[in-house]
């Protein structure tokens, strides 16, 4: 191995470890207590090594909202394989999704509430966000209807996803209704 390789692999590796912790004091502390200063005390590198990687919060944000968004990939389509039939497809992916931003919060979060500099709905979109998309897409084309954009029923039905996640979670919503709701979603929206 090159010394430049060596070097390079150095970085990917610092760089997943701000990534991990950053996530790590989030999921416990909350996105307000992840700053430059603490994150660099608990990987045990200066700022200037973390500001080196990203420039600030905001990149450290969008690099955990990307890879929670391939693990929300993986998750997804995980849950549906084994689904047998449409509406089953569909109530594993809802439950899947719902299940996934329960217990990310933090990561849920980064990738949906906070701004961390990623374009949504555009060309220059990145790869894990739209193929996270496509993993709700790939499992609700079948169902959005005749005559219907599947592109256009999946980001209505994600939309319903997300508001049940996000008031579930905010405590908007009573927890001994979840499972009704999903299946309502299903029934309704998907008509499977």
């Amino acid at each position: 191995m090159s010394v430049q390789e060596r070097k390079e692999r150095e970085r990917a590796d610092r760089e997943r470890l701000i990534v991990a912790t950053a996530r790590e004091l989030a999921e416990q502390q909350g996105w307000d207590a992840v700053t430059t200063r603490r994150l660099a005390e608990r990987i045990e590198y200066s700022q200037p090594v973390l500001y080196s990687h990203f420039r600030g919060k905001r990149e450290i944000i969008g690099a955990v909202a990307l890879e929670g968004a391939a693990e929300m990939a993986a998750a997804l389509r995980a849950a549906t394989r084994a689904a047998n039939g449409p509406r089953a497809r569909v109530s594993a992916l809802a439950r899947a999704y719902l299940d996934f931003a329960e217990r990310n919060p933090a990561v849920y979060d980064a990738m949906f509430r906070l701004d961390g500099g990623l374009a949504f709905a555009h060309e220059d979109t990145p790869e894990p966000l739209k193929d996270a998309f496509a993993a709700l897409l790939e499992n609700l084309d079948e169902v959005a209807g005749d005559g219907v954009h599947p592109g256009l029923f999946t980001e209505v039905f994600w939309a319903a996803l997300h508001g049940l996640a996000t008031l579930t979670r905010a405590g908007r919503l009573p927890p001994g209704d979840a499972e009704q709701r999903v299946e309502l979603l299903v029934e309704r929206l998907a008509m499977v």
